[in-house]
């Protein structure tokens, strides 16, 4: 299942005491849209799923599908390294209506390559909706290999990946070895062209919040076969995508937006805002390839 070529790990928005600030949700999803979002993948890791609880996740999840009203497809994070857990929430997402789930590989227990077949696909036999799996071995720990990534697909409702172990290796093989509607996407944003060149469906990305459009004509300028202008739009694209992770995600990523006027708030503990240095050297990354008159803070 293609659910388009840049889809955004949105960040979920908080107000001064931390709670989610529904206000500036609504504004970042009609903002993502209009700036090159084809769907949006709502408490992921960048939407700080660890320290939201399930109750936050479910008001999100119902929030945003509202907001979006069938424009892009929604796909909410449901994964943990809890089974059941795992299971109790796609089952509420599916029934507020989101398009898709995306599952994240168990972090911490370090199961197995079956035990990972098996959690996967029992959550998957356990909804209808369609299953984004998501290895990321980076958080996680485990790494799910290709085999099981290949075995896994073959789930009827298990249609795609975000492979974010930056492996083109392994997502070559993945590519290779499963069927053409099985949707493989890059967790990666720098590796967003060289993906895309071997096969890849496209990128959940987080720099797409700030330069959604630039990636999109990145990618689009690669399908169309102007590989010399994509790989001109690699290289002045990568400084901004090495900057939105040169702190813990999604910090970088809720500075640009709010330098942006699109409010983002702050993260919560343990996550830490960026220093003021920190800061300065995301926004001059950023500077580069959009106009200053597009933030409100210098």
């Amino acid at each position: 299942m293609n659910f388009g070529q840049v889809l955004t790990a949105m960040v979920t928005p908080f107000d001064s005491e931390e709670n989610i600030d529904f206000d500036a949700t609504r504004a970042l999803v009609n903002h993502l849209i209009e700036n090159g979002s084809d769907g949006l993948v709502i408490a992921g890791t960048t939407g700080e799923s660890p320290t939201l609880s399930t109750e936050e996740k479910v008001s999100l999840f119902k929030f945003v599908v509202e907001v979006v009203d069938g424009r892009v497809p929604v796909i909410a994070g449901t994964g943990s390294n809890n089974t059941r857990a795992s299971i109790r929430l796609t089952e509420k997402a599916e029934e507020i209506g989101v398009d898709a789930v995306m599952l994240v590989t168990p972090y911490y227990n370090k199961p197995t390559q079956e035990g990972l077949y098996q959690h996967f696909s029992t959550i998957a036999q356990s909804t209808s909706l369609p299953v984004m799996l998501y290895n990321i071995p980076g958080r996680s720990v485990i790494n799910m290999e290709p085999a099981t990534v290949i075995r896994l697909s073959q789930i009827k409702n298990i249609v795609s990946i975000k492979e974010a172990s930056g492996d083109l290796d392994a997502a070559t093989e993945i590519i290779r070895e499963t069927s053409d509607d099985f949707s493989v996407y890059s967790g990666e944003d720098s590796n967003t062209l060289p993906f895309v060149s071997i096969g890849g469906t496209g990128i959940v990305s987080v720099s797409s919040h700030v330069i959604g459009n630039e990636m999109q004509q990145m990618i689009q300028s690669f399908r169309e076969g102007d590989f010399a202008y994509a790989a001109r739009l690699h290289q002045k694209l990568l400084p901004v995508m090495h900057a939105i992770f040169s702190a813990p995600s999604p910090s970088p990523v809720k500075a640009a937006l709010n330098a942006k006027g699109v409010e983002a708030g702050g993260v919560r503990l343990p996550l830490l805002p960026l220093s003021e240095e920190e800061e300065k050297h995301v926004l001059s990354e950023l500077e580069k390839v959009q106009p200053k008159e597009a933030f409100t803070v210098s």
